[in-house]
């Protein structure tokens, strides 16, 4: 099957509406005493939740996830490869920048609680430099159910998203009557699954073929339950997490996220002929094909020009800072976004080749030969997925302390995932797949 350019062009517009949407919500004020804070633009400025429509767009990057992951779990399988193998090169190419980041940023909190930084300043900036990671133990666990999902859809189809998305209702609504929140857990994975499982029915056409209908009814439908949720029912209009605010749409993801999942799903599938015209043209796909190879990157790293704005314009007192969403604070907003993607451009172009040759130097180390351990792998995932759950809800400084035990959990479970291939010394047969190599790279991407 030929490359879809299209899905490639999903992944990249995710990313980079994801960092778009955090910049533009991002405020921070300088205080009297020289404290800088960060107010909460969907929380004091109401209206602003309606903008979370736009740039919640994870549900069309989990769509283009579970199709390019489709195909090549079905291109493993027609070689003769093995889940194991599969699931390791998606941990291995998620794992590893991950990691890399995690331990430039667990160094700079140790250091700065070391020379006696104020905890809630650490703190604050550890959240900020966390608050990315919700997606990445998600995608991972995702990741390692591909081979089982893909079984499950090869036999049931479009069933199996239909399914999901009925378990993720009742995960709701036991949520809400009995008031068990750990159930609603289970839609971390149930409802952006959806839009995973709905990316294998995609790339094997049961969204579209014989269906034309379907996309536009994914849509309105969608949106009308949406909208219904949101005026009858008991949701909230952000799609974002918004602190104080229960129930939330995201947090666990709710019927609300789901309804707007099918919407996105629906809108993308109907847009998808006159935008794969438009990717035709080859200055178009560079752009895109560019913006997809560093995807990871400024996904990890997109708040660092935040810190960065932070240091050279309001702890100095440079920067204006009018009213919290009045006019001009708007009008600011096109000065701060352009600083902080110069900022970013410049800390992509010095750190994506330091993530390449990591990757490279892990491959020559350790070839993707088999047999593997898988005695190593799956403890390794669970561990560095808690991890990266931990960071993801309480930040790399909670409290403004060091977090040694998910620090050590994410060290360890990278570590079990590197170390679940063999060393080049001990392969007898080198096989190389550049093709679902460079597919495991961008998806993890």
């Amino acid at each position: 099957m030929s490359r879809d350019r299209y899905v490639d062009f999903l992944r990249a517009w995710a990313i980079v509406l994801v960092v778009l949407g955090h910049w533009l919500i991002t405020a921070l004020l300088h205080g009297p005493d020289g404290e800088l804070t960060a107010p909460e633009l969907l929380a004091r400025v109401p209206w602003t939740q309606w903008l979370t429509l736009l740039f919640q767009i994870m549900p069309l990057f989990f769509l283009a996830g579970g199709h390019a992951a489709g195909g090549s779990w079905v291109r493993t399988r027609s070689a003769g490869g093995t889940a194991a193998g599969w699931v390791g090169r998606r941990a291995v190419r998620l794992l590893l920048p991950t990691a890399l980041y995690s331990g430039l940023v667990l160094l700079a909190v140790a250091v700065c609680a070391a020379v006696g930084a104020d905890p809630g300043t650490l703190a604050l900036v550890g959240w900020a430099m966390a608050m990315q990671f919700w997606f990445l133990p998600v995608y991972l666990l995702l990741s390692a159910l591909t081979p089982v999902l893909h079984a499950a859809h090869r036999r049931w189809g479009l069933a199996v998203p239909v399914a999901m998305a009925a378990f993720a209702l009742i995960a709701d609504a036991l949520v809400f009557t009995v008031h068990a929140p750990y159930v609603g857990l289970l839609n971390h994975v149930l409802v952006w699954g959806v839009a995973y499982q709905l990316g294998f029915c995609w790339r094997d056409g049961l969204l579209t073929e014989h269906r034309p209908l379907l996309p536009a009814m994914m849509a309105v439908g969608g949106a009308l339950a949406y909208a219904a949720l949101v005026a009858v029912g008991p949701f909230p209009v952000s799609l974002i997490l918004v602190t104080g605010q229960t129930p939330s749409n995201t947090d666990p993801p709710s019927a609300a996220m789901l309804s707007w999942a099918v919407a996105q799903v629906g809108a993308c599938l109907l847009a998808a002929p006159a935008l794969r015209r438009v990717l035709e043209h080859e200055r178009v796909w560079r752009v895109v094909r560019r913006m997809g190879g560093v995807s990871m990157t400024l996904y990890l790293w997109h708040m660092l020009p935040v810190l960065v704005a932070a240091a050279a314009f309001y702890l100095t007192g440079l920067a204006p800072e009018p009213a919290l969403g009045s006019a001009d604070w708007w009008a600011l907003r096109a000065p701060w976004l352009l600083v902080l993607g110069v900022v970013l451009s410049v800390a992509v172009s010095a750190l994506r080749p330091w993530e390449g040759n990591l990757i490279k130097w892990y491959e020559r180390a350790r070839p993707d030969t088999g047999p593997y351990r898988v005695w190593l792998l799956w403890p390794g995932l669970a561990s560095g997925a808690l991890a990266l759950t931990r960071f993801a809800t309480r930040g790399f400084a909670y409290d403004g302390r060091f977090p040694a035990l998910p620090a050590l959990g994410l060290a360890a479970g990278t570590a079990l995932v590197l170390l679940h291939r063999r060393p080049a010394d001990d392969s007898t047969e080198h096989r190389e797949n550049a093709e679902d190599a460079e597919d495991a790279l961008e998806e993890a991407a």
